[in-house]
C-alpha cells in the first residue's frame, strides 16, 4: 500500500495518456473514415487517410511521451509494455499491476469521453469505435502481424535506451514505428498492439471479435523483445520511454533499492 501511496499521480499520468490516446484516435478515425466527413470526400483513397491516420497517431504518441504527464509517468500506455519492463527487472510488482489497471482504466474512460464528444459518430460502421478486430487473413495473420509490430517496436526502443548516445530517439522511433504501421497493417490486425486499447474499443463498441489475439500477441512480442535484450545487454537504463531528470522516477528508485538491480 506504501508504493500506491507514493505513486498513484504516475498511475493517474498512464491513466491520463491513454484516455487521451483513445479520444485522438476516435475523433481521427470520425474525421478520416466517417461516411459524412468532409475528408472521405476530398481524399477517397483509403490508403491515403490510412497513412494521415498514422500521422495523427505517431504524433498522438509522441505529445504524451514528452508532454508533462509522460514524462512522470514513462509513457509506457500500455501493459503488455510494463510487463515487458517488468521481467526486465526495471517496474516493481506492485507498480506493475497499478500501472496496468491505471491503463485499463483510462482506455475505457477514454472511450467513454470520445462517445459523448462524438455521439452517433463514433458508433458509425466505418468507424465503430476504433475496435481492434482481425481484416485481411483472418485470426492468424492478426496474430502475425500483433506479434511482428511489437517485438520489433519494442526491440527497438530498448536497443535505444541502452545507449545513452541513442536513448534520445527512443520516442521519435516509437511514433515513427506506429506512424507506419497504421497504413500497412491497421487493414491485417485492425492496429492495436495494447491490450488496454482493444478492452476500450471493445467495450465501447460490444464487439470482443479475436479479442484474445491483442491479449496474446502483444504480450509475446514484447515479452520476446524483452528476453532478446537480456540475452545482449540489459543496461541500466529505467523503463521510462523519456528520462527527464526534472521529473520523479519510480523506477529509478525502485532499481536502486538493495536487492531490485536489474
Amino acid at each position: 500500500m506504501t508504493r500506491i501511496r507514493l505513486n498513484w499521480a504516475e498511475y493517474g499520468c498512464e491513466a491520463l495518456g491513454l484516455g487521451l490516446f483513445m479520444v485522438s484516435a476516435s475523433v481521427f478515425a470520425v474525421l478520416l473514415f466517417h461516411p459524412g466527413s468532409p475528408v472521405v470526400a476530398l481524399l477517397p483513397t483509403a490508403w491515403v487517410r490510412r497513412v494521415l491516420m498514422g500521422l495523427a497517431m505517431g504524433g498522438t504518441a509522441l505529445v504524451n511521451i514528452y508532454s508533462p504527464w509522460g514524462r512522470r509517468s514513462g509513457s509506457h500506455l500500455n501493459p503488455a509494455t510494463t510487463l515487458a519492463f517488468y521481467g526486465l527487472g526495471k517496474v516493481g510488482p506492485v507498480d506493475l499491476v497499478g500501472y496496468g489497471v491505471a491503463q485499463l482504466a483510462g482506455a475505457v474512460v477514454g472511450m467513454v469521453v470520445a462517445s459523448r464528444l462524438l455521439g452517433t459518430r463514433l458508433a458509425d460502421p466505418a468507424v465503430n469505435y476504433v475496435v481492434t478486430v482481425p481484416g485481411v487473413g483472418g485470426s492468424a495473420a492478426a496474430v502475425v502481424a500483433e506479434f511482428g509490430m511489437t517485438l520489433v517496436l519494442l526491440t527497438v526502443v530498448l536497443s535505444l535506451l541502452v545507449d545513452p548516445r541513442w536513448a534520445r530517439w527512443a520516442g521519435p522511433a516509437a511514433a515513427t514505428l506506429v506512424a507506419i504501421y497504421i497504413p500497412l497493417l491497421a487493414p491485417v490486425s485492425g492496429m492495436s498492439l495494447n491490450p488496454a486499447r482493444t478492452v476500450g474499443s471493445s467495450v465501447a463498441a460490444g464487439v470482443w471479435t479475436g479479442w484474445w489475439i491483442y491479449l496474446v500477441a502483444p504480450t509475446a512480442g514484447m515479452g520476446l523483445a524483452a528476453l532478446l535484450h537480456l540475452r545482449r545487454a540489459n543496461g541500466s537504463h529505467c523503463a521510462k520511454i523519456h528520462h527527464d531528470a526534472r521529473y520523479r522516477c519510480v523506477f529509478c528508485e525502485w532499481t536502486a533499492r538493495p536487492g531490485n538491480q536489474a
